[in-house]
């Protein structure tokens, strides 16, 4: 009969067991790192698109690879960064130079530019802040006047499903192209309207959209946040207006 094991060996055999799945939970880890980085910058990369009204989706249905996006981009959009104190550009640096506090903070602004025979025709940048539930992050796009809206897209929060997610819906962004942010020398207050945005704001349609059905707050944080980010990113467009 064999003779039982003891305390120690018991113990001894658990710490092994923990320390090599702690190795191997570390290596995955760190092999993912990387990849988990690349997918980020692929999917701020492609919002950026979207924000520009491109579909980063192929002829034959197939989505765009990180390869396809950076080749885009390589070919349409080259990246700045704005000082939010002076509202001029830092020459020869982009976001992957500046510390992520700077950028959360919005001290420092990022800038994408849509080149095209050597001339800017629109211009696009993060915006974010606070919904009900979530912060939402986006990107908004201008046309080369500075005050027109282009396009706006909504990648990432955690809203409501069918209530403040709508956001993201094509119905609800759709509504942005065309509306203005800067009227008379000065930017105006966007609006989000509860509901209707021809009968709460009759007299500032083209700087309103209509609500999102249950979401109220969430559409305020939106309108919100877009007039104070375009306000950190004026100082610098009063510059080349």
């Amino acid at each position: 009969m064999s003779k039982p094991k003891g305390d120690k060996q018991t113990f001894l055999f658990a710490f092994v067991i923990l320390t090599v799945c702690s190795m191997l939970l570390s290596a995955a880890a760190a092999a993912l790192r990387d990849r988990q980085q690349m997918m980020v910058e692929f999917d701020r990369k492609r919002n950026v698109l979207i924000a520009f009204g491109v579909d980063p989706v192929h002829e034959d249905g197939t989505r765009y690879t990180p390869e396809d996006v950076d080749r885009y981009v390589d070919e349409f959009i080259r990246e700045v960064i704005i000082d939010a104190d002076t509202g001029e550009i830092i020459p020869d640096i982009t976001s992957a130079d500046v510390e992520p506090r700077l950028l959360r903070e919005k001290r420092k602004l990022p800038l994408f530019l849509w080149e095209e025979d050597g001339e800017v025709k629109r211009y696009a940048f993060p915006v974010s802040g606070y919904g009900l539930w979530s912060t939402i992050y986006g990107f908004l796009a201008l046309e080369d006047d500075l005050a027109t809206i282009s396009g706006i897209t909504f990648y990432d929060h955690g809203e409501t499903p069918g209530l403040g997610a709508e956001v993201e819906r094509a119905w609800f962004r759709d509504q942005f192209e065309g509306k203005v942010l800067y009227k008379d020398g000065e930017p105006v207050e966007f609006k989000v309207a509860k509901g209707r945005a021809e009968a709460q704001y009759p007299d500032m349609i083209d700087h309103a959209v209509d609500g999102i059905s249950g979401a109220t707050i969430t559409g305020k944080g939106v309108a919100d946040f877009i007039t104070r980010d375009f306000k950190k990113y004026n100082k610098y467009f009063e510059t080349i207006r």
